[in-house]
């Protein structure tokens, strides 16, 4: 039976990336008699100047019918100028919405092999491994009301709604449980209670749920406070869960515990299990076309990719084991670089992956 997986490069360092993955994925495709099918599309800047727009109808139609979607990255300062309703992140946000991708799953694990790249001391951050579960489709980035507008005093006023519904909470919440079930049983609910009604419901929620799941331990913490303690003490945490916004902050900080957010695959999942799969890092447009971005995150997430959408845990795992065996050997991209290193461009390490498998 062959399966379909949409590959869309987007924009700046996105192509590079992607065309990585891609080598590793066809390998495995042929190792372990996969059946898997491979399509290509435009998204955000790419589809912009090409279509005018950044979710053609042949992408999400291509999109919602692929049984797993593999995404580079979308933005640039070519498009900073454009309306927000025609940006490429709205291309981004549209594949969430449509496919509704609710739960993003953000693992932040540290290699052994780059402990020394890591911002804090290694015996702080040695066995990292965390994984962050963030509502994805709902929050402030999708709240209605939302705008510009012109007070009486002549002042301008930008506006946007916080809010999220009962059912909302509820199922990102038993992705978050039934994660942590499968992990270390530790949960921690991020929130901001003390001030904000909507984390109040969040909260109460959380503690509802956890009637069903009596062997996950769950406890609550203010997001300010998470972020401190991320940097404070990172391995006290197992599975986080929090809103949109928080999630989006604290999975780049919880990124940078591990060396480089070049290392950070995650998964964006919906009810059916479909998901969409991209690297936590962006376009990097600065460094595109020059051959040294760190294709690691996107070739990991092709992997989380196998597990969680298309049921390949062998598969999956040989991917992981192959990119450790490269770190292994001692190979770096500019990102990643430590003592005794050595320097590889994008294309090198997506061939010493390959040939690791």
């Amino acid at each position: 039976m062959s399966r379909t997986v949409l590959m869309l490069p987007g924009d700046g360092i996105g192509p590079e990336i992607v065309a990585e993955a891609w080598k590793v994925l066809n390998k495995v495709n042929e190792m372990f008699s996969l059946g898997l099918d491979f399509e290509s599309g435009l998204v955000g800047g790419a589809a912009l100047d090409a279509e005018d727009t950044p979710l053609p109808d042949d992408t999400l139609d291509r999109a919602k019918k692929a049984d797993a979607i593999l995404l580079g990255a979308v933005g640039g300062p070519k498009w900073d100028s454009l309306p927000m309703a025609r940006r490429p992140e709205k291309g981004l946000l549209g594949l969430r919405s449509n496919l509704e991708l609710f739960a993003n799953l953000r693992p932040a694990i540290l290699y052994p092999q780059l402990a020394e790249a890591s911002s804090l001391k290694p015996e702080v951050v040695s066995g990292l491994d965390i994984l962050i579960v963030r509502e994805l489709t709902g929050g402030i980035y999708f709240g209605q009301p939302r705008g510009v507008r012109q007070l009486e005093s002549g002042d301008r006023q930008g506006y946007n709604t916080y809010a999220y519904t009962e059912a909302e909470i509820r199922r990102i919440g038993r992705v978050a449980f039934e994660t942590a079930q499968q992990r270390g049983k530790k949960l921690c609910s991020v929130d901001k209670a003390n001030v904000l009604e909507v984390t109040v419901l969040w909260r109460e929620i959380m503690e509802d749920l956890k009637r069903e799941y009596p062997d996950v331990e769950l406890s609550h913490m203010y997001v300010d406070n998470a972020a401190m303690q991320l940097v404070r003490a990172p391995k006290q945490f197992d599975v986080i869960v929090t809103g949109n916004m928080f999630g989006d902050i604290l999975s780049d900080e919880a990124a940078m515990l591990t060396g480089s957010i070049g290392m950070l695959p995650s998964a964006s999942l919906n009810s059916e299990k479909q998901g969409m799969y991209e690297p936590c890092h962006g376009s990097a447009p600065d460094i595109a076309g020059q051959g040294i971005a760190n294709p690691l995150a996107t070739i990991l997430s092709a992997a989380m990719m196998l597990r969680y959408s298309l049921n390949e845990e062998e598969a999956a795992q040989a991917i992981e084991t192959a990119v450790s065996k490269v770190l292994d050997q001692g190979l770096r991209t500019a990102d990643i670089m430590t003592e005794g290193g050595r320097r590889v461009s994008t294309t090198e390490m997506g061939d010493a992956v390959r040939a690791a498998l």
